[in-house]
């Protein structure tokens, strides 16, 4: 039947998501998903907008949501952009602000998803290779772009790029855009909002779905100059102009507004980040620093895919990523105390 496709869907090479399987008794460690459950503040608004309501469109402009946002990070809401879920928003941005005929610039280890959407954008691009100690070196983006996209903290590394980095960065490149994708930057960074005033190419995303544990509503932000908001604006209302339904405004905008659960379920994944460090250091595996809510680590006497799959015969789920500079590492999410435990105690059967 792929003879009623159009001609360029035979080129693509599709993002695969990370598996999520339907197994009793799993402990899932693969995609990164917070082990605490929302704010309660969030529930409590969804469950509000359950009524005769949803027989209504939702905001088009989702203007409670954009002034929840606004208000957390000190810009203003013509400063905001939301969409469903920031995989939804970094589309629009590789659609509407990475299209120049030049080669967007991403590191060669990072979200798989960016040479998807170059793929489906038409957009040339090049991966940067990342230092030996995995970092992004600022230096190597000194070059002919069209475009710059990093996430901070790097995955699958889990390794943050600092502040006065990406200043830098912006700086040698003024004339285009840099859009720093925040997924995990609540756990252990600081968000590069704060450098959007004085650098209008500077655009940033963040989601809802890891440190607000709302993977399952479907929400994502940007903040960045009106100009580059604007963009994005043109965009999804060229594409769909509700986004966002009724319970996921609501949701969120709670969710921005409940900092005191926020932090403390912040607290606690960066907490047990650093017990699951330290006890793979103890089993001999090296770890990558980490900023983020999973570790990457190797073991030097022990196959990473062997690794994954004695876990998985233990019920036990990580990611392990098949590209050659990262194929002795595993990627593992950071769970509840007791998932965590149970993935120590299984390496140290298996190790």
């Amino acid at each position: 039947m792929s003879r009623f496709w159009s001609p360029f869907v035979k080129q693509l090479v599709p993002y695969v998501p990370g598996e999520q399987p339907k197994l009793a008794n799993l402990v899932k460690l693969n995609t990164n998903e917070n082990p605490y459950g929302p704010s309660p503040r969030a529930l409590a608004a969804m469950q509000a907008e359950l009524g005769d309501n949803l027989r209504l469109y939702p905001d088009p402009n989702s203007e409670r949501l954009k002034q929840a946002v606004a208000a957390y990070y000190g810009v203003t809401a013509a400063q905001v952009f939301v969409g469903n879920g920031s995989d939804e928003v970094l589309a629009h941005a590789f659609h509407g602000l990475f299209q120049h005929g030049r080669p967007l610039l991403f590191p060669d280890i990072s979200y798989s998803f960016y040479p998807v959407y170059c793929g489906l954008y038409g957009i040339p691009f090049e991966a940067i290779a990342l230092d030996e100690q995995f970092q992004i070196r600022v230096e190597d983006y000194q070059r002919v772009n069209g475009g710059i996209v990093f996430p901070n903290p790097n995955a699958p590394t889990g390794c943050l790029l600092a502040l006065e980095a990406i200043e830098r960065l912006l700086q040698l490149n003024p004339h285009s855009v840099v859009l720093v994708d925040e997924a995990y930057i609540d756990f252990g960074g600081t968000s590069a909002i704060s450098l959007v005033e004085r650098y209008p190419n500077l655009l940033v995303t963040q989601t809802l779905s890891k440190s607000r544990s709302l993977a399952g509503l479907r929400v994502g932000l940007a903040v960045g100059h009106p100009d580059l908001i604007e963009a994005l604006e043109r965009i999804k209302n060229s594409f769909n102009s509700y986004p966002l339904d009724r319970m996921a405004i609501a949701g969120a905008a709670a969710a921005f507004e409940d900092e005191a659960y926020f932090q403390q379920t912040c607290q606690q994944v960066i907490a047990s980040r650093e017990a699951v460090v330290s006890g793979l250091q103890q089993l001999g595996f090296e770890v990558l620093p980490s900023a983020a809510n999973f570790i990457f680590a190797r073991h030097p006497q022990h196959d990473a895919a062997q690794l994954a799959a004695g876990l998985r015969e233990r019920s036990i789920i990580v990611r392990h990523f098949q590209q050659a500079r990262i194929a002795q590492f595993l990627r593992i999410s950071i769970g509840s105390a007791a998932q965590n435990q149970a993935l120590l105690a299984a390496l140290g059967q298996i190790v």
